[in-house]
């Protein structure tokens, strides 16, 4: 089909040609198994677990003891006095 002759030269452009449907292939035999690849489903709890609990996140405590929030504007500690968190560093609030 091909008559290939070991003593012909490649040229520059053949070269990047054959170098480029090369990389090319390889990108391809990569990729692909990625996207063949079937999710896996997940187990289906058991009777003893609810699916609607959410698990309970624990307040921050400062050093004193207090609970705090971290501010979202500055970083800082947010203290609740009544029902409104007020930043201690930039004065930031909102009401719960």
């Amino acid at each position: 089909m091909f008559d290939y002759d070991m003593t012909t030269r490649v040229d520059r452009r053949g070269f990047l040609k054959g170098s480029a449907l090369f990389a090319a292939a390889v990108t391809m035999a990569f990729a692909l198994p990625a996207y063949a690849q079937e999710p896996q489903p997940k187990p289906a709890p058991d009777a003893g677990e609810k699916k609607d609990e959410a698990p309970k996140k624990k307040p921050l405590l400062d050093k004193d003891g207090r609970e705090y929030r971290v501010c979202d504007m500055c970083g800082g500690n947010m203290y609740k006095q009544e029902k409104t968190w007020t930043c201690e560093q930039c004065g930031f609030s909102y009401e719960e």
